[in-house]
């Protein structure tokens, strides 16, 4: 990828975020921190870039709005993931127990309705 800026015109809206999913989706960390250093250099330039060029932009995002969706829901479903995993390094070190209360309100059907 090239560095900050170093290009004039804007990438392909779409192939940045079809490349951000990929790339979260192997977790190539220095992968999604260069589409993210391209993303800021594609908004810096935005507000000095002409109408002419906001549009063509404009037309991009409108064909990327399946791909970007995509994208949404990989990073909430990572997001997901991650407070999964910090939670099961938590129960790990201790600093966390499952206790009376998660489990309190579970019980068989038979029990709660006193059939039994």
């Amino acid at each position: 990828m090239l560095e900050c800026g170093a290009r004039r015109e804007h990438p392909d809206l779409k192939q940045l975020v079809i490349e951000a999913s990929r790339a979260l989706a192997q977790l190539d960390a220095s992968r999604l921190e260069e589409l993210a250093l391209s993303c800021q250099a594609l908004n810096q330039t935005l507000g000095a870039s002409g109408a002419e060029s906001r549009s063509g932009l404009a037309i991009q995002a409108r064909k990327a709005r399946g791909d970007m969706a995509v994208f949404a829901r990989i990073l909430e479903a990572t997001r997901c993931n991650l407070g999964v995993i910090n939670r099961l390094r938590e129960l790990r070190a201790g600093r966390l127990e499952y206790g009376e209360r998660p489990a309190h309100g579970w019980a068989p059907a038979e029990i709660r309705h006193g059939d039994n």
